[in-house]
């Protein structure tokens, strides 16, 4: 089964031909490296990437300034964290300190009424 639209190989071949000419014109025709416009492109380019990469560069900095405050600001509350335990601390020391003194108060204080109950009962035996 043979179609009207089939090429033979001498079609075939001037087509590819034609085709290669086509890309060699395409290539002859193509702006040479000292265009000016070729240049001014390559120019602009260039201004791009250079501001792309300022604005990298300011992105970096601001991040890396924001690292540096988070890491301040995790210090200032680790230190403030600890300031507090430690006068947690102080103040668990200090009450326990004031319990174990009346303790001791309470104590003198049964001893010397159970001394002054002592005195008087001999007293009223006499």
């Amino acid at each position: 089964m043979r179609h009207a639209s089939d090429n033979g190989f001498a079609d075939r071949r001037k087509a590819a031909a034609e085709a290669k000419q086509q890309l060699l014109k395409k290539f002859v025709s193509a702006p040479k490296a000292d265009d000016p416009a070729l240049a001014a492109k390559l120019a602009e380019r260039q201004a791009n990437a250079a501001a792309r990469e300022a604005r990298r560069a300011e992105r970096e900095r601001l991040k890396q300034q924001e690292n540096e405050q988070k890491l301040a600001e995790a210090a200032a509350r680790a230190a403030a964290a600890e300031a507090e335990e430690k006068a947690e601390a102080l103040a668990r020391e200090q009450a326990e300190r004031d319990r174990i003194t009346r303790v001791i108060s309470d104590e003198a204080e049964r001893k010397a009424e159970r001394d002054r109950r002592y005195a008087a009962r001999k007293a009223r035996q006499k």
